[in-house]
């Protein structure tokens, strides 16, 4: 199979690499003046992954759109519309969504901008746990394919599978893209509590996580069922407690006081998740403070200890 990744960094970088090594033709295009793709075309390597001589490196986007019979996105989800809507033509095969977002203002799921911006053509997402270092260093794990056609999920599964990732089948395209998305914001709350010396408590984070975001699932027309799974349940080990989880790293540095310059996604998505909590009427504590404190400049430990202490009520209260 011919696979073409549209995006040339961290995860970008591992998709052409992940390909390769299974087997497949891979290229990689980047945007003509793009650092990540100059490091690329220059080393081979990035600081993440070294690609093989297999993989092939073009800034041009013709080129990239003909050759993939599948083509994998890997940019950053506020980048998406721009990106898809400045294509020349629709890529030839099925595009895959591999990041974790919602469009800001919107608050639209990826799939949904992909299809206002080229129509009818057939979506997936890949998402789920896992950092390229670990990949890399042989450290297998589990992710997931979902599309409204199962058909299209199941082939997709199937091909992409390697003795790395053993992807499971999505049945809930909304709940998994919900799901993926606002595990992001849970991991910013995280390392805030890392930073504030509470690390302890990131088990009823998690808990008290997963069951808000599933309550917006259900509303928006998902399946609470899926929040417990791979796509946001599942993804907390690499974004709560990893090293290497970029959400994590900056809700501590917000404590901290020191510089982050690394893209988190979770911040856009905690500003998209708190419209659609008043679009669908759906409470979301969490959420809410995590934007408090990055939208809002409101105290951190204020913020977050108000999750903890608020009043008795029902733990699976709807």
């Amino acid at each position: 199979m011919k696979i073409t990744v549209l995006g040339s960094g961290r995860w970008a970088s591992f998709l052409a690499w992940y390909a390769a090594s299974n087997g497949h033709d891979a290229l990689l295009w980047g945007r003509p003046g793009s650092k990540s793709l100059e490091e690329l075309t220059q080393n081979r390597a990035n600081g993440y992954v070294t690609l093989p001589d297999s993989v092939k490196l073009t800034d041009g986007i013709d080129k990239a759109l003909a050759f993939g019979d599948i083509a994998l996105v890997a940019v950053g989800a506020q980048q998406l519309r721009s990106l898809l809507s400045g294509l020349p033509h629709k890529p030839r095969g099925p595009l895959v969504l591999c990041m974790k977002g919602l469009e800001e203002g919107t608050g639209l799921r990826l799939s949904q901008v992909a299809a206002q911006c080229l129509g009818q053509i057939p979506v997936a997402v890949w998402v789920g746990p896992g950092h390229p270092q670990d990949f890399i260093g042989g450290v297998p794990n589990c992710m997931v394919i979902d599309s409204e056609d199962p058909a299209l999920t199941h082939e997709l599964a199937d091909s992409l599978s390697g003795s790395l990732i053993r992807f499971y089948y999505g049945e809930d395209l909304t709940g998994t893209e919900i799901g993926a998305a606002a595990k992001n914001v849970v991991g910013l709350a995280a390392g805030m509590l890392d930073g504030l010396g509470l690390t302890s408590l990131k088990g009823v984070l998690m808990a008290r996580g997963a069951r808000e975001i599933s309550r917006l699932a259900a509303k928006m027309g998902g399946r609470e069922i899926t929040i417990y799974g791979i796509c946001h349940l599942g993804d907390y080990q690499a974004t709560l407690f990893s090293p290497y989880s970029h959400n994590r790293r900056c809700g501590e540095c917000r404590i901290t006081g020191e510089p982050y310059a690394e893209l988190a996604e979770g911040v856009a998505t905690a500003r998209s998740l708190m419209k659609l909590s008043r679009d669908c009427g759906v409470d979301l504590p969490i959420c809410a403070a995590v934007n408090d404190i990055f939208e809002h400049g409101r105290e951190p430990k204020e913020a977050l200890a108000g999750l903890f202490l608020r009043s008795a009520k029902s733990e699976f209260y709807l």
